[in-house]
């Protein structure tokens, strides 16, 4: 079982995702992503859509990424531009270009691409037993450039480098206090306060929302120099240094054995 993305129509116009992976606390596989993606242009495309909830099943929103796929691509650099840029950003560019409002409902660990996807939503509605962050330098690898990007901009710079660089984690009351979160409650009325935030927002004009957040992602969208030049992120990814050379590193290969040995690295 790789895990599924679900949707399912709710009343008002409130349409209820699914992240579903038992047994690893929603930890996203190669198909989920692909699943977000899929589930996410439909959401575009449907004109009775008027507010998303994201959630994740079981008492988890995301745990991050599905380590046990990650020997069977991660270690050449083609394959893991491909699941990167494919994949991964697929389904998070799915949710960035979706007109729809999005609410996600985070219950426990969001971590690593649970932040990613929680970073992609407009309203973000926490637990207080929450939890915050991306441990992947314990992985022996870097965020990809664009994913790290969208995090940045959400968390903000500094909390984004005490994940990446210290492998921090941050508790739903930090989160808040750095902007990240709208709100926090206790954890048994996450699931009922997204559900009315997503409400509220469904029951106001839906061309209106739409329009608010075409604005707002084009405020988000950094201009070109020269009307020519690609963005600094695109010189990054598509530049003369591969950010995706470091697959068949050492550290790389060891930090995602180790994991899956339950073994400390060494670095």
């Amino acid at each position: 079982m790789s895990g599924e993305v679900l949707m399912n129509a709710g009343e008002g116009g409130v349409v209820h995702v699914t992240l579903r992976h038992a047994g690893r606390l929603n930890a996203m596989s190669r198909p989920m992503w692909r699943q977000l993606r899929a589930v996410f242009e439909d959401v575009q495309r449907r004109t009775d859509a008027r507010c998303v909830v994201i959630a994740g099943e079981g008492g988890a929103f995301c745990a991050g990424g599905d380590i046990s796929e990650y020997p069977g691509f991660r270690f050449d650099s083609a394959a893991l531009r491909d699941f990167h840029e494919n994949d991964v950003w697929g389904g998070l560019n799915a949710m960035l270009a979706c007109d729809v409002p999005i609410v996600a409902s985070i219950s426990g660990a969001c971590m690593g691409a649970g932040v990613e996807i929680a970073s992609c939503c407009d309203v973000r509605v926490a637990g207080a037993a929450a939890r915050f962050g991306a441990p992947i330098a314990k992985l022996g690898f870097p965020m990809a450039p664009r994913e790290a990007q969208l995090v940045a901009a959400a968390v903000g710079e500094t909390a984004a480098r005490q994940m990446l660089l210290e492998a921090a984690t941050f508790t739903a009351a930090d989160m808040l206090a750095r902007g990240f979160l709208s709100r926090v409650v206790p954890d048994e009325d996450v699931p009922a306060e997204a559900l009315a935030s997503a409400r509220r927002i469904a029951a106001l004009a839906p061309g209106a929302a739409r329009m608010n957040k075409q604005v707002l992602r084009a405020l988000k969208t950094p201009p070109a120099l020269d009307g020519k030049a690609p963005a600094a992120i695109e010189m990054i990814v598509n530049g003369p240094h591969d950010p995706y050379a470091y697959a068949d590193s050492a550290e790389h290969r060891e930090g995602i054995t180790a994991f899956l040995a339950k073994r400390t690295p060494v670095f």
